[in-house]
């Protein structure tokens, strides 16, 4: 079987082998008490490679985010949050009312509406919070991260990035050729938007397959946060196997992330190459390991499309059905990873092939 639904886009697994040993998995103790071991040193070098002065790592990105929004927001706070912003930020995001902050929302990656929305709520005396991803795979694009960095400078206030889909897999200095960038460093680096009021959020458990996250931001807020932070009071922290991973994942970063990101590249433009000539369009013009296609021109498009990851899957291929951000377009999706071959993505292409010359009417009976 031919697996095309997994998020470990560098093909990094981590097994029990690959890691150093451990006495045991944790100490008993909250962060707040102590720190598991080798969690400081691994902290610190996510933070240097995301251009931020410090970082602190959780064991989700639903307790980085739950306990981010309850220190920032007060009743003079209004959070803004992107419409097509992922659920774990927005629910964090929600916690904030509790703490009397305003909850708003603007249009999916629309400059314009937030720079509008932010000015009406600096002139009733809110400060502003905005909530984004750094990449949508609904829509298949990034976020103008730039510009938003900029509206929220100017506003005296934040801007809260959960990178987690581009955290390993985008970096500095992106060209024609080197779609990605360099280093994995996150979408920060990529939009050259490495500001003090941008605080980053993200998990590892995508590109470095080390099931634990990181909030990373400048040095004042990172000491405020551990200070502050109810997670690391009462949660168990990271367990010493994650952070082993994450260590690892910085490692195989250094010395070969770069290749096999350019691996990825390859694979994902022959996948967008190889089906667009068989009417398959892709979503997007970035080559994000997250590839959905749509069929051109069809009226049954949705029925036709979910018939095409059945057939696919009879053919020992495993694909996803998904859907736009806007919650109704359908599309079928593959995930890419480093670990596929030129072959595998040929198969597809035969496996489509033989799908479509079939006539569509029997597809959709």
């Amino acid at each position: 079987m031919l697996d095309f639904t997994s998020a470990l886009y560098l093909g990094l697994r981590h097994a029990s082998a690959s890691l150093d040993s451990w006495c045991a998995l944790t100490l008993g103790r909250p962060a707040a008490v102590q720190e598991p071991p080798g969690a400081e040193p691994v902290a610190a070098d996510l933070a240097r490679m995301q251009g931020c002065e410090a970082a602190t790592l959780l064991p989700s990105t639903l307790h980085l985010f739950r306990d981010l929004f309850r220190m920032l927001a007060t009743a003079q706070t209004a959070i803004v949050v992107d419409a097509g912003a992922y659920p774990i930020a927005r629910w964090g995001a929600e916690t904030g009312v509790a703490q009397g902050a305003l909850l708003r929302s603007f249009r999916h990656f629309d400059v314009d509406a937030l720079e509008l929305l932010v000015r009406r709520l600096v002139k009733v005396g809110r400060r502003v919070i905005v909530v984004c991803d750094g990449y949508c795979i609904g829509c298949a694009s990034a976020a103008p991260v730039r510009a938003y960095a900029d509206i929220v400078g100017r506003a005296g206030g934040l801007l809260v990035l959960d990178d987690t889909q581009a955290l390993g897999i985008l970096g500095h200095t992106p060209t024609c050729k080197r779609p990605y960038g360099l280093q994995g460093s996150g979408s920060l680096s990529w939009h050259r938007a490495n500001e003090p009021h941008v605080i980053v959020g993200s998990s590892l458990a995508k590109a470095f397959g080390a099931p634990l996250a990181v909030l990373a931001a400048n040095d004042r807020l990172i000491q405020r946060f551990t200070a502050q932070s109810e997670v690391r009071q009462h949660c168990s922290p990271p367990s010493v196997a994650a952070i082993s991973a994450a260590r690892r994942a910085l490692e195989v970063n250094y010395h070969r992330g770069d290749a096999l990101r350019s691996h990825l590249v390859e694979l994902v433009k022959q996948l967008r190459n190889a089906l667009s000539k068989l009417g398959l369009q892709a979503c997007g013009a970035i080559p994000f390991p997250v590839q959905s296609f749509v069929i051109k021109r069809n009226p049954g498009v949705e029925l036709l499309q979910q018939r095409l990851q059945q057939r696919l899957l009879e053919r020992g291929i495993r694909a996803l059905e998904t859907r736009a951000c806007d919650g109704v377009s359908v599309r079928l999706t593959f995930l890419v990873t480093a670990l596929h071959r030129l072959m595998d993505i040929d198969a597809i292409e035969d496996a489509c092939a033989q799908i479509l010359s079939a006539r569509i009417s029997t597809l959709v009976l």
